[in-house]
């Protein structure tokens, strides 16, 4: 897949193996590619590729300086490999390189307003509620007070879909929450890690072959 992908730090998560495997799979015209409302760009289909050079340790730094917190591994990884990166369902446009990644309180969109259901913000969802993920989380389950502390690392058009980094929950290893809203969807799907969340994404891209 040529040299456009940067180098890891020793990476624990299979970061080439998987964007590599979803590129080819993006590209195939037989599966999904002619599903595109536009094809990817020609560079993109040559170099078998949707994302792009990996950040170098000094624009990861600089990320971490900017916002102030050290950034979760599995996600730094990813940087690290593709600063940024093309479709990855058809219902997310684009991950942000690390010069774009933000605060969710900066989003134009109120995406607040998506997770709601009336009254859910008063009601104070428990431990052995909210630590449920996989296929018996209830997506109401979730803390409205944690989505202004998140950041936003994702980006479609009009914001109908996000993909959001929750540093209030921390796993053992440093790895923060992922979250995925959408503007249909009531509540929040959450995920141990940004490296859950990303698999579970792709298993779903794969579903829609």
């Amino acid at each position: 897949m040529g040299d456009i992908r940067g180098q890891g730090d020793g990476s624990s998560f299979a970061w080439r193996e998987l964007l590599g495997r979803w590129s080819e799979e993006w590209l195939d015209p037989v599966l999904h590619e002619q599903e595109r409302s536009e094809p990817f760009p020609d560079e993109v289909r040559k170099a078998r590729w949707l994302g792009a050079a990996g950040a170098t340790r000094e624009e990861v730094a600089a990320l971490e300086d900017r916002l102030g917190v050290a950034l979760p591994r599995s996600y730094r990884q990813f940087l690290l490999v593709s600063n940024g990166w093309l479709n990855t369902t058809h219902g997310i446009d684009r991950l942000l390189p690390s010069q774009e990644v933000g605060c969710t309180r900066d989003l134009e969109a109120d995406v607040s307003a998506w997770a709601g259901a009336p009254g859910h913000a008063d009601v104070r969802v428990e431990d052995d509620e909210y630590f449920v993920y996989g296929e018996d989380q209830d997506t109401l389950s979730f803390r409205p007070e944690y989505l202004t502390h998140t950041l936003r690392i994702s980006h479609t058009p009009n914001a109908t879909d996000v993909y959001l980094l929750n540093p209030c929950v921390v796993t053992e290893d440093g790895e923060w929450e992922a979250w995925y809203m959408a503007h249909w969807m009531p509540g929040v799907v959450r995920y141990r890690s940004f490296w859950d969340l990303m698999n579970d994404e792709y298993r779903n891209f794969r579903d829609e072959e």
